[in-house]
């Protein structure tokens, strides 16, 4: 097991470098291979340096970190839920980080993150958890009767998630046909607009979250075993699925308060890696964000550049992949 995770691992690793030049390559100004590197050393012509340095890396960074989130997110509520349909797109908790963010981007503007100024795009990651932790919470109170039942869970939140995208639309409404279109991109999941003000903005936070997930990666263990096996092994059910539940609710909010609502990506990962690495969560956690990052910086690819110039969100183009294996996945369950 261990000798096929190192060769998983090494051709996962492989094909995210591979992956990751050819984001940088493929553009409306396309810039061979040999070219990347001498601009990466520092030898590159001007306007490949503010290609690569300015526009397409922190775009394909951003991607990776929101990658990171959603597949963490997607393995932790995968073992609290103990259902494999579970991801954080799907039960509420983007879409209340979405509600949060689209009040903070459409309130008193008039066009997007290019004019937005520092304090509100500061804001947005801290909006985005307020939001996330309040629909989190809704659906947590919802579910709870003499403790969380893990089936009731799943269906709160797929109620909820439907309540607020609801909500959203009927924001929507009242909004200019700019505005409209602009958040309409948004909710789809876009990283339209990303830069190094992003990066900056939410990886301390991410960082410590993941931190925490890791080291709580054994009682995760332990949940996938069921609440009464978990009990006789000493384990708070009840307080560690809180705990675990506000992790993902976390990093779910970080990813959506720089990319909008991205489906299916917190379910694909992890679902990968278990197939590839085993349940054991320190190996499956790590090789779901590798595996979650071929697949955003893949389809962000493919979305800016097959139907240029119009961009298509990339939250469109992972659940055209996505609803498909969610379809495969409740028919197998």
């Amino acid at each position: 097991m261990k000798k096929r995770l190192i060769i998983v691992s090494i051709i996962t690793s492989l094909l995210l470098v591979a992956v990751f030049f050819l984001a940088v390559s493929w553009g409306s100004n396309t810039i061979a291979f040999p070219d990347i590197v001498k601009t990466l050393m520092g030898d590159g012509t001007p306007l490949q340096e503010v290609t690569i340095f300015d526009i397409r890396l922190p775009r394909i960074i951003v991607a990776m970190i929101v990658a990171c989130c959603l597949s963490t997110a997607g393995c932790i509520l995968q073992s609290v839920t103990r259902n494999e349909l579970a991801e954080p797109g799907m039960i509420g908790i983007n879409a209340g980080a979405a509600l949060a963010v689209v009040f903070l981007i459409s309130y008193g503007q008039t066009s997007y993150y290019d004019k937005m100024g520092d304090m509100a795009l500061f804001m947005m990651p801290i909006v985005a958890i307020i939001g996330a932790l309040l629909s989190g919470g809704l659906i947590y109170r919802l579910s709870y009767k003499k403790g969380v039942s893990p089936t009731r869970l799943i269906l709160t939140g797929i109620g909820v998630n439907v309540g607020i995208n609801a909500v959203i639309s009927l924001y929507q409404l009242n909004m200019s046909k700019g505005d409209y279109n602009q958040v309409l991109t948004w909710i789809s999941g876009s990283l339209w607009g990303s830069s190094w003000k992003f990066f900056f903005l939410i990886t301390p936070l991410v960082l410590i979250f993941l931190g925490l997930v890791i080291w709580k990666a054994k009682i995760l263990d332990v949940l996938d075993l069921g609440d009464e096996i978990a009990i006789g092994l000493g384990v708070k059910v009840e307080k560690e699925r809180k705990t675990l539940f506000f992790y993902a609710i976390a990093l779910a909010a970080l990813a959506t308060s720089v990319a909008g609502n991205i489906a299916f990506l917190g379910l694909l990962g992890p679902h990968i890696a278990r197939r590839l690495g085993g349940p054991v969560h320190r190996r499956q956690i790590p090789l779901a964000a590798l595996v979650s990052c071929i697949i955003i910086i893949l389809a962000d690819s493919i979305s800016r550049n097959v139907f240029s110039p119009i961009e298509i969100p990339v939250g469109i183009t992972i659940s055209i992949i996505g609803v498909p294996y969610f379809i495969y996945l409740m028919m197998k369950e």
